[in-house]
C-alpha cells in the first residue's frame, strides 16, 4: 500500500503537514463559534483524560474540530470516513501534531478498514462517527471496547438510519446523540453546505455549465432541497424524485416537477442522488436515459447509483475523461458519464462543506462530546437528539459571532406563553 505507515499515523506524505496547517487556520477564519467553544474547553477541560476515535471526512473543518477537543482534554485518534475524502495535506499536519492519524485519499476497502481498526486500538470513552462505520465495527469485531465506551455522536443521515436501526433491533450497546438531526445541522449545514458543495464539486470535475440543464434531483430531504435550491438557482430545470408523498408535496409546492425516476431519465441531463438508499438509480433508468446523461452522489455510501450494474451492461467498459469523470458505454453507442466514482461528490472532487456551515455542525459535534461525558453511566442505550439548550446555544453563538441581535421575551410574554387562561 502506498503511503508512509507509522504506529501514530498512516498517511501519504508528512511533508504535506505546512501547507495543511496554512488551510487549516484559513478554515478556522469562518469557524468563530468552534473557535469560542475551544476558548471555553480550553479553560474548563471537560474531556479531561477522554479518548475520542473520530471517524470523519479529514478536512480543514474536521482538523478545527480535532484541536477543540485536544483544547477540552482529550487525547483523539482520527481516520476516514469515507475513502476518498481525505484532504492529504490536512492529514498530514494533524499527524506532525501529535495526532493519531489513519487517513489515505483514493485508500482501497481493505484499507480503510484497517485504519478504522487502528484508530479504535486506542481503546475510544467516545466515537464521533460519519456514516455508523466505527459504531457497526465495533459491535460487530471489537466488543472488548463496549465496557469503556460512553456513547457515540453521529454526523449524517445514513449513519443515524443505521443506528436506529440498531436500537430497533435490539443491539444497540451504548447511547448515541444523533448529530446530524439538530436544528442547527441539518436547517444549516445539509441544506445550505450540501447544496453548493455538491454543485462545486460536479462544476470543478466537468467545468459545464448548469444554466439550461435539465438536473434530476433524487430524493428531498434537507440535502435535496438544499441541491434543488441551488440548481435552479443557477439556472437548471429541476425535477425532483421521490417516495415520501408528503416531501413529494412539498416539491411540488416548492416549483419543482416531479415525478418517478423512470419518467425523469429521458429528461435530464444530471442525475443527483441524495436519499442514503441503494440503487436509487438503477438498470431501467440507465437504459432510458439519454446519451451523454451525467450521475452524481450526495449521499454517504457509493451506492445509491447500481455502478454493479452499470458496469455489467457496459458493452465497452468505462474509460477515465477526466479525474472523477469515467464514461460508460452500453449497447448502440450510448454513454452514460458518471462522477466521483459515485461517491460524495462534494468531497471526491471538491472540498467539502464551507467551513462557516461546518461551524455549526462541528460545534454540536464538541459539545455533544462532553455531555455524554458529564452523563455517561446515565444514558439509556439508544438514539438522542441533541439536547435542546446544545442546539440553542449553538445557533445564540453563531449569530453573536454574525454581529446580530435578536429580541428577547419579557417576563409578561413568558407568562403568557406559560398560560391557558387567556383567550379572546
Amino acid at each position: 500500500m502506498a503511503g508512509s505507515t507509522d504506529v501514530r499515523y498512516d498517511i501519504k506524505d508528512i511533508g504535506l503537514a505546512e501547507a495543511g496547517r496554512r488551510r487549516i487556520a484559513w478554515a478556522a477564519r469562518e469557524m468563530p463559534v468552534l473557535g469560542l467553544i475551544r476558548q471555553s474547553f480550553e479553560r474548563d477541560r471537560p474531556l479531561e483524560g477522554v479518548r475520542i476515535v473520530a471517524c470523519v471526512h479529514v478536512t480543514t473543518e474536521t482538523a478545527n474540530l480535532a484541536y477543540t477537543l485536544r483544547a477540552g482534554g482529550a487525547e483523539a485518534a482520527i481516520c476516514a470516513s469515507n475513502p476518498l475524502s481525505t484532504q492529504d495535506d490536512v492529514a498530514a499536519a494533524l499527524a506532525a501534531d501529535g495526532f493519531r492519524v489513519y487517513a489515505i485519499k483514493g485508500e482501497d476497502n481493505e484499507t480503510y478498514y484497517r485504519h478504522i481498526h487502528q484508530a479504535l486500538d486506542l481503546r475510544p470513552h467516545i466515537v464521533i462517527d460519519d456514516g455508523a462505520d466505527v459504531v457497526t465495527t465495533i459491535h460487530r469485531d471489537r466488543r472488548e471496547l463496549i465496557p469503556e465506551m460512553y456513547g457515540s455522536t453521529e454526523e449524517t443521515t445514513t449513519g443515524v438510519i443505521r443506528l436506529r436501526a440498531m436500537e430497533r433491533d435490539g443491539v444497540l450497546a451504548f447511547p448515541v446523540i444523533a448529530v446530524n438531526d439538530a436544528d442547527t445541522k441539518h436547517f444549516f449545514d445539509n441544506r445550505y453546505g450540501t447544496g453548493q458543495s455538491t454543485l462545486d464539486g460536479i462544476i470543478r470535475a466537468t467545468n459545464i455549465l448548469l444554466a439550461g440543464k435539465t438536473v434530476v434531483v433524487a430524493g428531498y430531504g434537507w440535502c435535496g432541497k438544499g441541491i434543488a435550491m441551488r440548481a435552479r438557482g443557477m439556472g437548471a430545470k429541476v425535477i425532483v424524485t421521490e417516495v415520501n408523498p408528503i416531501r413529494a408535496l412539498e416539491a411540488v409546492m416548492d416549483g419543482y416537477r416531479v415525478m418517478p425516476m423512470v419518467e425523469a431519465a429521458p429528461e435530464g441531463d444530471i442525475f443527483i442522488t441524495a436519499t442514503g438508499n441503494i440503487n436509487v438509480i438503477d438498470r431501467q433508468h440507465f437504459e432510458a436515459m439519454k446519451d451523454g446523461a451525467m450521475l452524481a452522489n450526495a449521499g454517504h455510501f457509493n451506492a445509491e447509483i447500481n455502478l454493479t450494474m452499470l458496469d455489467d451492461i457496459a458493452v465497452e467498459g468505462r474509460e477515465v475523461l477526466r479525474p472523477y469523470v469515467e464514461e460508460y458505454r452500453l449497447s448502440g453507442g450510448k454513454r452514460i458519464i458518471v462522477l466521483g466514482e459515485g461517491r460524495l461528490i462534494n468531497l471526491v472532487a471538491a472540498e467539502g462543506h464551507p467551513a462557516s456551515v461546518m461551524d455549526m455542525s462541528f460545534a454540536n459535534q464538541a459539545l455533544s462530546a462532553a455531555y455524554l461525558v458529564r452523563e455517561a453511566g446515565r444514558l439509556e442505550k439508544r438514539v438522542y437528539q441533541v439536547p435542546e439548550e446544545i442546539d440553542v446555544e449553538v445557533a445564540r453563538l453563531k449569530l453573536k459571532a454574525m454581529g446580530i441581535a435578536i429580541d428577547q421575551l419579557t417576563p409578561q410574554q413568558e407568562e403568557y406563553l406559560r398560560s391557558w387562561q387567556s383567550g379572546t
